[in-house]
């Protein structure tokens, strides 16, 4: 369940960050950042919707990237309380490959048990070595989600689907779209890590 909770809440339109109301369309902006200015090359003319939600997703992401590896594995955290579970951030140290703990009763006793590794390497795909590193921490009756900046390589997926243990890759991307769809249920904590606000227009 936590695995298909993650795979459709990745597919959500930014437009989950807040309810709109009826005729408005929204798209989440990294609090501090002006939203894109009005320009399709015409004097005084609005850009497509879809080009400025492209526009917000890139200085979303560049706001996650600015964060180091801790506040990361936070905000990961936070992600997975706004999904309604229980969280644990390993103390800083030898994690023995989980840098976040999950479930709904935050002891471990209910299930899905998901254990969390982080990599904050923007410039550096985790291989398939990385990933089989991850697995092997992962008991049964786990559930495993590994969050990479950098992406993962396309052995490293295969790895993945191959899996016996079921395990989701998350890259900056998709974490992005995780963290808008599931904002209005972030707490405080969470978002001041990524302080985002929504940016209304007219709808057509």
């Amino acid at each position: 369940e936590a695995q298909r909770e993650l795979d459709q809440a990745g597919g959500q339109s930014p437009g989950g960050a807040q309810r709109l109301e009826p005729g408005q369309v929204g798209v989440a902006v990294a609090r501090g950042e002006r939203p894109p200015k009005e320009d399709n090359g015409t004097e005084g003319g609005t850009p497509p919707k879809e080009d400025i939600r492209e526009t917000a997703r890139e200085m979303i992401k560049d706001r996650i990237v600015r964060l180091d590896d801790r506040r990361m594995e936070e905000l990961v955290a936070a992600l997975l309380r706004a999904m309604g579970y229980r969280t644990r951030i390993s103390p800083i140290g030898p994690d023995r490959g989980v840098d976040v703990f999950a479930s709904p009763d935050g002891l471990g006793l209910e299930t899905p048990r998901i254990k969390v590794e982080v990599k904050h390497r923007r410039n550096t795909a985790m291989g398939a070595h990385d990933l089989r590193s991850f697995l092997g921490a992962l008991r049964e009756g786990d559930r495993g989600l590994y969050v990479s900046t950098g992406g993962f390589s396309r052995e490293a997926r295969y790895e993945a689907v191959r899996s016996r243990i079921p395990v989701t890759l998350i890259d900056l991307d998709e974490l992005a779209e995780l963290i808008v769809a599931h904002y209005d249920r972030f707490d405080l904590e969470g978002r001041a890590l990524v302080p985002l606000v929504q940016v209304y227009w007219p709808a057509d």
